[in-house]
């Protein structure tokens, strides 16, 4: 039996605003049957932070900090907590809610989709697994995330390694199409981290301080040998190919959908009226 074609495109170190462009224009293009669904690797130039389509910018991050380190900003178009894309591939998933086998709910869709996550760190001979909320308290947490910074803590079918961490994903649903996006770190510069967002107080700064070693990880501390960029996509792609029980055919954009995509970047995600607006 022919296993389903999904496009592959590796976009490699891109603008922020073109990062979440091309998503958007992937999405639109699946959604009238133009292109199959899509698997996409990509990193960020320069490091930039994101918020979630619900977050407001100015009460959460802190925007000097980021002007000031020449960091990107820009906000996704999938809900969930603030990002600092730095040390990271991050990955997308362009699908329809009507693919076979696809769950209608966002959980449970999220679980299909992260199955090729979940392989690609054990690929690379990580023992990672889902985190699922086991008590009272755990989804409470999930209702009511305690700060803006998306590693604060895991969420439902979050990746997992040793108990912290090691892959936050985002998802949106629009027009019949399923767009999930995730970061998956390789390293994490915490004072980086914690410098790009607003907190009550100092202690409250200290306090997400001490805890965020032990609530967030990056890949690379529990290795001798770093993974590179290109060890994680060879993995990751290998996994959503099984996961998923799908072909990967590369795939480059024609002049007229690069010109969609930029269009879309320069009206919508380089604009101060989409990423501050709320």
């Amino acid at each position: 039996m022919l296993k389903q074609q999904w496009y592959f495109i590796n976009s490699g170190p891109c603008h922020p605003a073109y990062n979440m462009a091309l998503d958007e224009a992937l999405l639109d293009w699946h959604s009238v049957g133009e292109i199959p669904p899509v698997i996409r690797f990509y990193e960020w130039n320069p490091a930039t932070v994101s918020i979630g389509y619900f977050q407001r910018a100015h009460k959460d991050i802190n925007l000097q900090n980021v002007k000031e380190q020449n960091l990107g900003f820009v906000r996704r178009p999938t809900g969930g907590r603030a990002v600092l894309h730095d040390q990271e591939l991050t990955y997308s998933v362009i699908v329809s809610e009507s693919y076979p086998n696809m769950p209608a709910t966002v959980t449970e869709a999220y679980r299909i989709i992260s199955e090729g996550i979940l392989l690609g760190f054990q690929k690379l001979g990580l023992e990672a697994y889902f985190s699922v909320p086991e008590t009272k308290e755990q989804f409470e947490d999930l209702k009511k995330p305690k700060s803006a910074v998306c590693f604060d803590a895991p969420s439902w079918y979050e990746l997992v390694v040793e108990g912290k961490k090691v892959a936050g994903s985002a998802q949106t649903r629009q027009k019949g199409v399923i767009l999930q996006h995730g970061a998956i770190l390789l390293d994490l510069d915490e004072e980086l981290l914690l410098s790009v967002f607003n907190f009550e107080s100092d202690e409250a700064k200290e306090r997400m301080r001490k805890k965020l070693p032990e609530k967030a990880v990056a890949m690379n501390q529990f290795v001798d040998k770093p993974f590179t960029i290109a060890d994680c996509i060879e993995a990751f792609s290998n996994g959503f190919k099984e996961a998923l029980d799908i072909e990967l055919v590369p795939y480059q954009l024609n002049e007229t959908q690069q010109q969609y995509v930029e269009h879309l970047m320069k009206n919508k995600y380089c604009t101060d009226e989409w990423n501050y607006r709320k």
